[in-house]
């Protein structure tokens, strides 16, 4: 009986046979962005928080202009609506009178032919 043959330590406790293959190792990035070489992570987080803090306020003031916008809009709306219902009754008004005057006048006795 022959004794097993030695494996030499590796990364994962085996070898490559082909003695031109090199050991692999894990990539390296050469290049990491500003942010993540310079600054933790709390404050990486920190600057997150306050972009959306901005970014909610942005939100707001968009939403309330908008909303300023539409009651403006519905102002605007409702003025013209009134003005036309003041046209109307005062259309009907004119209306009205021509033909109340129109009946006092028949019960007065004076109608076109005698007025004319």
């Amino acid at each position: 009986m022959s004794l097993p043959v030695p494996i030499a330590a590796s990364s994962n406790g085996r070898q490559s046979g082909k003695p031109w293959k090199s050991q692999k190792s894990p990539t390296i990035r050469s290049h990491l962005q500003q942010a993540v070489k310079a600054k933790s992570w709390s404050d990486r987080m920190e600057k997150t928080k306050k972009q959306e803090a901005i970014k909610m306020l942005q939100i707001e003031l968009k939403d309330e202009k908008i909303a300023e916008k539409q009651r403006r809009r519905e102002i605007t709306l409702e003025r013209k609506k009134a003005a036309e219902e003041r046209k109307r009754a005062e259309e009907l008004k004119i209306q009205l009178g021509a033909r109340k005057s129109a009946r006092l006048k028949r019960k007065a006795g004076r109608t076109k032919k005698i007025h004319h």
